[in-house]
């Protein structure tokens, strides 16, 4: 049944080659916009989301604040400060805490030969590495050798790389920080993230934090920086930690006062009212384009219909039912359409495949290395999306055309000149 619908149908559409072939070419250039479009969309989603995992995929900043409720017999107002023991009582009691570093920060003179940068020299743990996607592109990054044995080695972010070695080898080079000389054990390639907090990770110099206590005074930490063990638990492990130092210092374990934290998926609003909106925009428009090569497929159905009037009638008097008769102009249009998109699919890849690389961040960012920027790919789920839509208007062309087939009267239909 279905077998000879298809058949019949391409017969009939076949018998006007010319006028069956621009009607498919409305439909593949709608098809075309629809499938680009989507990529368009699915692609800048994945630019975004990857510069916002940049900052860490689940990393926690945690600020130390002021109590504004009173408990344990404490009055409210008093200033909350990170300790060691708070970093291990978390460690202990935080279940749903995979990894935390303790972070401190001063503004400090850096220096090579004769060329000077002020700027931040953050001294942290080696785990702050993996938390904050910390990934050297040149040597490596702070061993437990180095923060155990309070060794004198420094990483640099890209830019202060830059500044200081203008492009040239920066590992195992000396540089000095406040008169202090440090080995440059790695340095990182441009990371271009869509938050930071103190100064951006490229500007940064990072060390050892027990070795920062060889510049400062680093019993209190500036930050503490930790993750959870998946992104979903992320806000219970913000409560399980603000409760591990809560119980230490002697305050409530809801006072958001006393900690600030802000994460990874606090971010995640953000990227998803950007993308998806983008995205459902983009997803509109090619419908819409799409659409008005449907509208072409039903004024030719329509004009088929007028043309075949005398067929329609015989048909029905040799006992063709009205569901036959819609079935009919619905598998023509469905055809007509299909072929149209599947032409229009295979034509998406070859414009992704020739359209050239679109600079989205790398401009933002002053980098030219190409990792910000976007290659548009089709995914099997965007030739999906495009192919339910394909189908979608393929019906809602051909349902009026076959309705208006159907109905028509077989006794008139038969004496129609």
């Amino acid at each position: 049944m279905v077998r000879e619908l298809v058949v019949q149908s391409w017969s009939n559409l076949a018998r006007n080659r010319t006028r069956s072939l621009l009607t498919m070419l409305g439909i593949v250039w709608g098809i075309v916009a629809v499938t680009v479009l989507l990529a368009y969309g699915s692609g800048f989603r994945a630019i975004l989301t990857h510069a916002f995992d940049a900052f860490g995929r689940s990393a926690v900043v945690a600020w130390p604040g002021q109590t504004s409720e009173q408990a344990g017999g404490e009055r409210a107002g008093r200033r909350v400060r990170f300790e060691k023991v708070d970093r291990d009582a978390i460690l202990a009691e935080a279940t749903l805490v995979k990894d935390i570093s303790m972070e401190t920060v001063q503004w400090r003179q850096i220096a090579y030969g004769d060329r000077m940068a002020n700027t931040a020299v953050r001294g942290v743990e080696p785990v702050y590495g993996e938390i904050r996607n910390e990934v050297p592109s040149d040597g490596r990054w702070l061993s437990p050798e180095d923060y155990v044995e309070r060794r004198r080695v420094a990483f640099l972010g890209s830019e202060l790389r830059k500044k200081l070695f203008s492009g040239r080898p920066a590992v195992g080079e000396t540089i000095r920080i406040d008169g202090m000389r440090f080995t440059v054990v790695g340095a990182m390639d441009r990371k271009m993230q869509m938050s930071n907090y103190f100064t951006s990770d490229d500007e940064c110099v990072f060390i050892p934090y027990t070795t920062a206590g060889d510049l400062w005074d680093t019993r209190y930490a500036s930050v503490l920086v930790f993750a959870a063990v998946s992104p979903s638990m992320e806000k219970a492990a913000i409560q399980q930690v603000r409760e591990a130092v809560g119980k230490r210092q002697r305050f409530s374990g809801t006072d958001t006062r006393a900690i600030q934290m802000f994460g990874r998926e606090e971010f995640r609003p953000i990227i998803d009212g950007i993308t998806i909106g983008l995205q459902v925009l983009l997803v509109f428009v090619g419908t819409l384009t799409l659409g008005i090569g449907g509208v072409g497929v039903a004024n030719i159905m329509l004009v088929s219909v007028d043309e075949r009037v005398r067929e329609i009638g015989l048909r029905r008097a040799l006992g063709a039912r009205k569901r036959h008769i819609r079935l009919q102009f619905l598998a023509e249009a469905l055809v007509l359409t299909l072929v149209g998109g599947a032409a229009g699919i295979l034509v998406s890849y070859a414009v992704t495949a020739l359209m050239p690389i679109l600079p989205v961040l790398g401009p933002l960012y002053q980098d030219d290395s190409g990792k910000g920027d976007m290659q548009l790919h089709i995914s099997a789920l965007t030739v999906v999306v495009s192919s339910v839509i394909l189908v979608f208007v393929g019906v809602a062309s051909g349902l009026v055309p076959a309705l208006k087939a159907s109905r028509l009267d077989p006794v008139e239909a038969l004496r129609y000149e």
